[in-house]
């Protein structure tokens, strides 16, 4: 059935490399356009409510659930980049902290279960929306060039 909420505003992107990510690595080196700009204005455009509603038709979260998330101002937390490398958008997904409890992270987190179905289903938006970005909205070619003296491994 999906659930039947607005979407939230999309993040506003800023630098931050994404090799200091536990989930990312970007290979290349020196100084990497990550294409933050022209992403955010995709997000801005259309993409973000374009990918929140595929998502909303397949999601598992339910509405207290994506409460939580939309309270902790996760959607807010994402970041998206340009990885030449791979000739891909790369994601970093928000998500609950191991210490939730500790830290009495929310008074309606009451279960492991819950963080878990909060953070898988984040990274599932993630995912939805960096394939989406990928293929409807960007237009250029990886500009990443192997060197020439890599073993042929025909």
């Amino acid at each position: 059935m999906g659930l039947e909420v607005e979407p939230p505003d999309p993040p506003e992107l800023s630098f931050v490399d994404p090799n200091e990510y536990d989930d990312a690595t970007i290979s290349g080196g020196g100084d990497i356009d990550y294409r933050r700009e022209a992403l955010q204005g995709f997000l801005e455009d259309g993409a973000w409510e374009e990918a929140f509603d595929e998502w909303l038709a397949d999601t598992d979260l339910e509405r207290r659930e994506f409460e939580i998330a939309r309270d902790l101002d996760l959607f807010a937390g994402f970041d998206f980049f340009w990885d030449d490398f791979a000739d891909r958008v790369g994601y970093h997904a928000p998500g609950i902290p191991e210490d939730w409890q500790a830290r009495e992270y929310h008074p309606d987190l009451d279960s492991w279960g819950t963080v878990s179905s909060i953070n898988a289903e984040l990274t599932e938006f993630g995912q939805t929306v960096s394939v989406l970005l990928k293929e409807e909205y960007i237009d250029w070619e990886a500009q990443y060039e192997p060197p020439e003296d890599l073993p042929d491994f025909e």
